[in-house]
């Protein structure tokens, strides 16, 4: 008989929950065979077997917390069938017993997090996006750089001109990827193509894509009229869910920050049409083709570009034995807010003051797809120093977002629209967002929290100004 302990996974953590168990006491497992999903603080990971053999005990039951070296499952190396017992044996019970392993066990091969079941209905039919192209180390293309040089080049007299000029500006719009058919049927079921995510090879959106949001939208309005009936059953009036894992973490992380670092938020309005042309461009280029551009890339980029010019938004306040200090960091591990099925992760980019616009634009692909499969892994999670939160995405204007814990400051992006703005005393239809900044009053003075936030407007009102 050998017994199998809860590993350390990687992350620094002490226990972990039983998220749901792939084998049952009698079965067979192979080697590398996946036999239990954990879920710890920071993510969903299978764990294989290191054995083959027959199970004779699970530990523990699912929704049960183990900790880290206790026991997890007992096989038969030998391959006896056990005789059948009851419930699984709760992980105290075996807390004190000698520890029975005939060898230590092999490596972990394989092991790594995986997607995590949603509330929401899952949809059908959808194909996995396809892995982002790996980071070439060059620059965004020529064309694009020329055009963004000429549109620097140019007099603020002549810039006037075109503004007026371009009526087109009322219909300007970021159109997703998606063939004519789809869009017809995507306008036959009312629905707004802008809200599908698409999987296919390049990002765009295919039939199939639109019809699983069409059934998960349908399923949703049927479930609706039943909600408030199901409360008046006498044991049903409130649901009651147990605070574990990401959820745990992200709640104690809130509290400690708003309650630890004295928060300070400042909003400005910004000019964004030269970022919403820069970004079609961007498009257009062969060398981003096959890569998702949006607006968020500019914004990481000012972000960037901004911190350089105001370090101390990139640092950390630390208490130490001796007194507390500023740790003011010379590179940028760049944290991008998502929210996944398991609630709010907040990975992060490394290094990302080293990547051009293009290695940065598939860093963020390769973020996001990530994030939403639930594949986040826990290095991704530690060492962010500055944060992102895309708030625009859900249509939302601006907010006061909470600094993660570590950090100093984290900026959020509202969504961008189209709305009447004065040039030059004429009202014109310009596409305007609201940024938001929440800094640490301990580092971040108001004058440097409204300099850092000015420079991060300044990029989205002028993109061409990285270029310099």
């Amino acid at each position: 008989m050998t017994v199998f302990n809860l590993p350390d996974v990687g992350e620094g953590l002490t226990e972990a929950d039983i998220a749901s168990w792939k084998v049952a006491v009698g079965d067979t497992v192979e080697v590398n065979q996946v036999f239990v999903e954990i879920e710890t603080a920071k993510s969903l990971v299978e764990l294989p077997s290191p054995f083959a053999g027959v199970v004779t005990a699970l530990h523990a039951t699912e929704g049960e917390t183990v900790l880290v070296d206790h026991p997890l499952i007992t096989i038969d190396q030998e391959g006896n069938k056990p005789a059948p017992t009851g419930t699984p044996e709760p992980a105290e019970a075996l807390a004190t017993a000698a520890p029975v392993a005939s060898e230590e066990p092999g490596p972990l091969v394989g092991s790594g997090p995986t997607a995590d079941s949603s509330v929401r209905r899952e949809r059908t039919n959808r194909p996995t996006p396809s892995a982002a192209p790996a980071r070439p180390a060059v620059r965004a293309s020529a064309i694009a750089d020329t055009i963004s040089r000429r549109a620097a080049s140019l007099g603020s007299a002549v810039t006037r001109e075109v503004d007026r000029a371009k009526p087109a500006m009322a219909n300007f719009v970021d159109r997703v990827l998606a063939k004519p058919p789809v869009r017809r049927l995507a306008k036959e079921l009312g629905i707004d193509i802008n809200d599908v995510v698409g999987t296919g090879t390049q990002g765009e959106i295919t039939r199939e894509d639109v019809n699983s949001y069409q059934a998960q939208r349908e399923a949703e309005h049927a479930a609706a009229p039943t909600y408030w009936a199901h409360g008046q059953l006498a044991d049903a009036r409130v649901d009651r869910t147990a605070v574990r894992g990401v959820r745990k973490a992200t709640a104690k992380a809130m509290v400690d920050s708003a309650f630890t670092a004295p928060h300070v938020s400042i909003f400005v309005d910004v000019d964004a049409s030269r970022t919403m042309e820069y970004v079609q461009r961007l498009k257009k280029s062969r060398d981003f083709e096959g890569i998702k551009v949006s607006p968020l890339l500019v914004l990481a980029r000012a972000v960037i570009w901004a911190a350089a010019r105001n370090p101390s938004v990139n640092a950390s306040w630390v208490e130490t034995p001796q007194g507390a200090e500023i740790h003011q960091k010379r590179f940028m591990n760049l944290g991008i807010a998502a929210a996944t099925p398991r609630g709010l992760l907040v990975p992060n980019i490394k290094d990302a003051q080293n990547l051009n616009m293009k290695e940065l634009a598939i860093a963020l692909n390769e973020l996001a797809t990530t994030a939403r499969a639930g594949k986040t892994s826990p290095e991704d999670m530690r060492g962010g120093t500055l944060s992102i939160t895309n708030i625009g995405v859900l249509g939302i204007d601006t907010g006061t977002p909470i600094i993660n814990p570590g950090e100093v400051a984290i900026v959020a992006f509202g969504t961008i629209r189209q709305k009447p703005w004065v040039v030059d005393g004429e009202v014109v239809p310009r596409w305007i967002t609201t940024l938001g900044g929440s800094f640490d009053h301990r580092v971040v003075d108001g004058d440097l929290s409204a300099r850092f936030m000015a420079d991060v407007a300044s990029i989205l009102q002028e993109p061409a100004m990285l270029l310099d």
